[in-house]
């Protein structure tokens, strides 16, 4: 049965552009099943396969859950594999607020509630590490292994020096006037980010855009994207707190750049909030790390969590 947010898209799909059989390929496998889990204020979409020990994998903006497909079907192999829309993105609710990362972190934790799982490996990317750093501060005993992909922390490490990076602007780009001006103009916006991030603006490709793009059209999707980056100065609060608190990350975290993008400088943030902190290099990446290159991706991530 077709859930009321599969309905939603549907509907404001048809109001975009129609579906082609190419964005068909963002479908998950038939194994997973997809639930809606209402929890902390949002109903989060999520969808969940295998069996074994339980994997959480958490995407960034600009994509949604649907990045990790080629990750969960190899991990659903011999995992539990768990991929949750973040609020207000994809499939899932879009909340008046609540776009906090530690607000979000109960948000996972309340999906992990639902599906009776209490500990798993995080996998995150983009905007996804800001929420895994705030659930790994919140709820350590619940993460085993951590893995940050391809973006900085808010407040941690070297975030004022990162702030200053031209290419960062979107970081205070919101607002009302700001949503206007790409309403209705959603790919345009968005193939800013999937041209400047990338290693080669053809890595990622015209199937995704058009599937992505479907998706930050639907109502309240945007405004919801905007709001995740208004929230950062918030984030940056609760991290130092955590910091400052004497709070550290003591399990095992795997930082990882794209060799094109973040490269080291992953391993830089996250020593400075963690104890075990291992360098990881996604070669000839940019930030689009599953689309790039998902083989290295899936080879870095598996190794780190079969231990």
């Amino acid at each position: 049965m077709r859930t009321l947010f599969n309905l939603l898209l549907a509907s404001a799909v048809s109001l975009v552009a129609p579906l082609t059989s190419s964005a068909q390929t963002f479908d998950f496998p038939a194994k997973f099943a997809v639930r809606d889990i209402t929890t902390n204020g949002a109903t989060i979409h999520v969808r969940v396969g295998g069996a074994g020990p339980a994997v959480v994998l958490l995407h960034g903006y600009g994509e949604t859950g649907d990045m990790w497909i080629p990750l969960a079907n190899d991990l659903v192999r011999d995992h539990t594999v768990i991929v949750p829309d973040l609020r207000g993105l994809g499939l899932s609710s879009k909340p008046a607020g609540g776009f906090d990362k530690k607000t979000q972190a109960g948000d996972v934790s309340g999906v992990m509630d639902a599906l009776k799982v209490q500990q798993a490996d995080v996998v995150a990317h983009d905007i996804g590490n800001m929420v895994a750093f705030q659930f790994a501060a919140q709820y350590p005993q619940r993460v085993r292994r951590l893995t940050l992909i391809d973006a900085p922390v808010p407040g941690v490490g070297p975030w004022e020096e990162i702030l200053k990076n031209p290419l960062l602007w979107h970081f205070r780009f919101g607002g009302p006037d700001m949503e206007r001006l790409v309403a209705g103009r959603e790919r345009i916006y968005l193939d800013r980010f999937w041209n400047e991030f990338s290693a080669s603006p053809d890595h990622f490709s015209e199937a995704a855009r058009v599937h992505y793009a479907q998706l930050y059209a639907m109502p309240g999707a945007m405004h919801s994207g905007f709001s995740q980056f208004a929230a950062f100065d918030q984030d940056a609060i609760d991290n130092r707190a955590f910091l400052a608190g004497g709070g550290r990350l003591k399990m095992p975290v795997l930082a990882v750049g794209g060799q094109k993008s973040f490269g080291s400088t992953m391993a830089v943030v996250m020593r400075a909030a963690g104890d075990d902190v291992t360098e990881g290099i996604i070669p000839d990446s940019g930030h689009w790390i599953m689309e790039e290159n998902p083989v290295a991706t899936t080879k870095l991530v598996r190794d780190f969590i079969a231990h």
